[in-house]
């Protein structure tokens, strides 16, 4: 399946949308599910390992994007702000420490996740904004895009 990825820097938003082969409920889960995150989340030969993880309005979800190369960790935590059952998701995202200590000096991006029934199961619809132009350009140059791509297809291949 193809994702469908747009940028719009007068807004300061993207816009990703990818329908999955799978029922709302199954791709949902592989959204919500620490497990399932840890096995699709970043794009190979990366890998994520969760070190916290409370799925429900108020809490968040800590975890590292570990590199191929030894040592090579980049620590990332969602806040979910909204939920609405097999419906969408709002969260911060952010880049932080182990500890989830947010860094001031990197992009947060306010995600809200859509999930519907499609022909072909389901559409997961992306939007994600920022608070500057100048933070959508310098996540968009660290590869944001064909990384979450990458990732978006490990997840087609989890659903099979």
């Amino acid at each position: 399946m193809t994702t469908l990825f747009s940028k719009d820097l007068a807004t300061k938003k993207i816009n990703v949308t990818r329908e999955f082969a799978a029922p709302v409920e199954k791709t949902w889960k592989a959204w919500t599910d620490r497990n399932s995150l840890d096995q699709w989340w970043a794009p190979k030969p990366w890998r994520v390992e969760t070190k916290y993880m409370d799925f429900k309005e108020g809490g968040y979800w800590l975890y590292a994007m570990v590199g191929p190369n030894s040592g090579e960790k980049h620590w990332a935590k969602l806040d979910y702000i909204k939920i609405l059952n097999l419906k969408h998701i709002i969260v911060i995202n952010s880049f932080c420490d182990e500890n989830g200590k947010t860094s001031p000096d990197a992009p947060g991006m306010d995600w809200k996740i859509v999930f519907s029934a499609s022909t072909a199961g389901t559409k997961v619809e992306v939007d994600i904004t920022f608070a500057s132009e100048k933070d959508l350009k310098a996540m968009l140059d660290r590869g944001f895009q064909e990384g979450f791509t990458s990732a978006l297809s490990n997840l087609d291949e989890l659903l099979k």
